[in-house]
């Protein structure tokens, strides 16, 4: 059984070793603004991929930054993309998507004026399950056009993904085969990076590591910038290597309204406020005007929201409920 679903991007390991032997590889600066990374680093129709998981340890700066220079025609990544969706929805950023979860706000509810934007005919969608996602992530970090799994055998979901069932040349037994994701641009956002883009995630660490490898561009957003001896002194620190990285900004509380984890705790009220504003078309494009095509900076946006007094609150949260889960 082959999926009805089309695959997005290209799968050959060899066209993207290609690219990746060119890329450069210098020790030098990348730091830029979020301003410059999203003109220089993203292209209409590109395929982008969000670091994190869910409302955690989101690039939110880079993302409200494609809504208002309006790129157009994206392809993204739906590997449990919940506020980061919601953004690129706001905007109307993207036109296909690979989807394992997105959408909803987990327990928080679905953003109505999001799940519109699919039902409309706009996003062409190929579905898989987060798993899936990836290991297509793993497949292309490999340098391989894909892997075996068992995942969705025997489902819809596989029926509507852009796999291929195969039969496994030792055993006889059948298997999906899963093909290599190979984004054009990865946005992930770290506790700390150096100017060279040396970066270092603390807790768990998703699928960045994998995702990192696998994307031609990787634009990083931290919430510090330290120097390079930091790494070079604890070279356990480096989660994701310099010679993968084109651009390093640094952004304070970038993970506003997201969770980060041990530095900031989720903004609950704020996202409940956007969810309300989804419900009626009037008031969500008023809401969209206020945060995000009216201000000129992530900074002005965390004003908006409460400013420091906001933040210093919620990583107050943050610190009380590690505490709290460490006894």
């Amino acid at each position: 059984m082959d999926g009805l679903g089309r695959i997005f991007t290209e799968t050959d390991p060899d066209v993207l070793r290609d690219y990746f032997r060119r890329k450069p590889k210098k020790m030098v600066s990348k730091v830029m603004t979020v301003k410059e990374a999203v003109s220089l680093l993203i292209n209409d129709g590109d395929y982008l991929a969000v670091g994190g998981f869910g409302g955690v340890r989101i690039p939110t700066a880079v993302l409200h930054e494609i809504v208002r220079q309006g790129k157009k025609n994206l392809g993204f990544s739906g590997h449990t993309a919940t506020h980061d969706c919601q953004i690129l929805a706001a905007g109307k950023c993207f036109n296909r998507c690979d989807i394992a979860y997105v959408i909803g706000l987990e327990a928080r509810g679905i953003p109505k004026m999001t799940r519109k934007y699919f039902e409309s005919g706009a996003v062409e969608c190929t579905e898989w399950t987060n798993a899936a996602m990836t290991w297509r992530l793993k497949a292309a970090a490999m340098g391989v056009s894909f892997i075996p799994v068992r995942d969705m055998l025997g489902t819809d979901t596989a029926k509507f993904s852009g796999a291929k069932e195969i039969t496994c040349p030792f055993t006889g037994k059948k298997y999906l085969a899963v093909p290599a994701l190979y984004p054009d641009v990865a946005i992930i956002h770290v506790h700390e990076a150096d100017p060279l883009g040396n970066s270092d995630i603390k807790g768990i660490l998703v699928s960045d590591v994998e995702l990192a490898r696998a994307a031609k561009k990787v634009i990083i957003t931290c919430e510090r910038l330290v120097p390079t001896e930091v790494f070079r002194n604890d070279p356990k620190k480096t989660t994701i290597p310099y010679y993968l990285v084109d651009a390093v900004i640094e952004v304070p509380f970038g993970s506003y309204p997201g969770n980060m984890p041990y530095e900031y705790y989720s903004d609950e009220e704020h996202l409940s406020e956007w969810l309300q504003a989804e419900e009626d078309p009037d008031t969500y494009q008023a809401f969209l005007e206020k945060y995000i095509f009216n201000t000129r900076s992530f900074e002005e946006y965390l004003e908006l929201c409460g400013g420091m007094k906001k933040m210093q609150k919620l990583r107050q949260m943050e610190f009380l409920l590690n505490r709290e889960g460490g006894k």
